[in-house]
């Protein structure tokens, strides 16, 4: 067999790109999952930071039980996939509090969760009645 000019051999690593691929293929799923479970949780941040909100601005305007419409308000604005735990309560000198602890979901909401909680804590003045 004749070698081709310049010294090269044409064709003899054809399937070196498929056996890298198929070598790197593990990292790159390694760094999907872990990129994703960084999106889980700063998903559950941006959650319990605004179910909060919502809930010490529905406590705040509401007119009798204020602690209970705010627990109502911030449940219903949390997906049913991230367990929780929504705390309301008058604080001093008028001040209303809404407390929020969701748990980190594991790759799939719903699923199995990480063994800590994210907080989400949220305070408003108390509307005036007339």
């Amino acid at each position: 067999m004749r070698r081709p000019p310049g010294g090269t051999r044409e064709g003899r690593d054809g399937g070196q790109v498929t056996i890298e691929f198929l070598g790197m293929t593990p990292t790159i799923l390694v760094t999907l999952v872990v990129l994703w479970q960084l999106v889980l949780v700063g998903y559950t941040f941006t959650l319990a930071g605004n179910a909060a909100d919502e809930a010490v601005r529905a406590g705040t305007a509401a007119e009798g039980d204020a602690p209970g419409a705010c627990r109502r308000k911030g449940e219903r604005t949390l997906p049913s996939a991230w367990q929780r735990t929504v705390t309301c309560g008058p604080g001093a000198a008028g001040y209303f509090t809404a407390d929020v602890r969701l748990k980190v979901p594991v790759l799939f909401p719903g699923t199995v969760d990480f063994p800590f909680r994210v907080h989400g804590h949220a305070g408003a003045v108390q509307e005036a009645r007339r």
